[in-house]
């Protein structure tokens, strides 16, 4: 219980839905379905993008990528198809250009707090908006491979890719002279 008087529950397998006012689906990667979704007054899902644009997967990285500096995280009704429920809310917040992915990671959970808290709080006077314009295609799943550097390209020209791989799960990597390297990216808190 919050001191607010809300009650939180963390589900991570939607067999375990029990019901409720509002279901919160963040960084959810099973389908919920009409059944899973009537046991709630409200199904919102998170997805970091400016909707319509971007649907689907990682889109925030898939941005970084093509060098945007503004990430918008909207709030939309779950709906099918995936991606396609009407906003309720959207925030944006601005990258520096050195944010590794950790960092833009919690820039992003930030703003789904934020979206969240203004759901809970605002819950009866919110109206959503139907998604306007042409959405574009799905993003993909990234992959791996998606973190394979260019040996021939300079650091700079690649830093961007650098920026949103995860050292432990898909680590950046090279194939140079018939061998395969990891490359691993931190910052140093030393300041020029």
């Amino acid at each position: 219980m919050t001191k607010e008087g809300h009650s939180i529950t963390v589900i991570y397998d939607k067999a375990l839905l029990a019901g409720g006012d509002i279901l919160f689906l963040v960084s959810c990667s099973q389908i919920i379905g009409v059944e899973e979704r009537n046991k709630y007054k409200a199904t919102m899902v998170l997805h970091a993008s400016d909707l319509p644009r971007g649907r689907g997967w990682s889109p925030y990285i898939w941005e970084v990528l093509n060098g945007e500096n503004q990430l918008t995280v909207s709030l939309l009704e779950a709906s099918e198809p995936i991606d396609s429920g009407a906003v309720c809310l959207k925030t944006s917040f601005l990258l520096e250009g050195h944010e590794l992915l950790t960092e833009i990671n919690e820039k992003v959970f930030d703003a789904e707090l934020y979206l969240m808290t203004q759901m809970v709080e605002r819950f009866d006077n919110i109206k959503s908006t139907p998604q306007a314009g042409e959405p574009g295609s799905y993003m993909r799943k990234r992959t791996p491979a998606d973190s394979r550097l260019d040996p021939d390209k300079s650091i700079a020209e690649q830093f961007d890719l650098l920026r949103v791989v995860d050292s432990q799960r898909y680590p950046a990597f090279f194939d140079y002279r018939g061998k395969r390297y990891l490359i691993k990216i931190e910052k140093d808190n030393y300041e020029q």
